[in-house]
């Protein structure tokens, strides 16, 4: 199949920061006011899960969110990550079908890393999923300004520069 025969089959939109989503879950269940930590004072769902679909042209642009989430591997081509994580360092890792090869079938990525990615492989496009809790809202998502992160992440300045499509800034 096709990468756009699977986004049709799937009724993928246009995001904002991860080529096509579809929001399969939110759940109904909600976690009162007072009932979480900063930044999540007003109540969230309980958890969210959505389909992500991504291209060399619609890649994992430089973001966070503040929620914890895992990235699940479906279908298609491995996708490559950077996280900048909360304490300094970075971290590398491939989400992708080849566990001989260290790829991960699952992913976890805490609250407040930033992260970009992008595809690898000659079919050029990755199938995946995403759950997050509590549940996102946009309110928890923000986008990286690629200078600031470059200077704050020496060592992957050139990849924060140089992979697909991070904020400018």
């Amino acid at each position: 199949m096709t990468y756009d025969e699977v986004r049709k089959l799937l009724n993928l939109e246009p995001n904002a920061t991860c080529g096509y989503v579809r929001v399969t879950f939110v759940s109904k269940q909600r976690i009162a006011p007072g009932g979480l930590p900063a930044p999540f004072e007003s109540g969230r769902p309980a958890g969210s899960a959505l389909y992500f679909m991504l291209t060399p042209e619609e890649p994992v642009k430089l973001h966070r969110i503040r929620n914890d989430q895992l990235y699940h591997y479906y279908l298609g081509d491995p996708l490559e990550i950077l996280m900048m994580m909360t304490d300094g360092t970075t971290q590398h890792h491939i989400v992708g079908p080849d566990i001989r090869a260290g790829h991960k079938v699952q992913l976890f990525i805490p609250g407040n890393t930033f992260h970009t990615a992008r595809v690898t492989g000659s079919r050029r496009w990755f199938l995946g999923g995403s759950t997050e809790w509590p549940g996102v809202e946009p309110a928890d998502v923000e986008l990286g300004k690629m200078d600031e992160l470059a200077a704050k992440y020496p060592s992957v300045a050139e990849q924060i520069r140089t992979w697909p499509l991070p904020a400018k800034g």
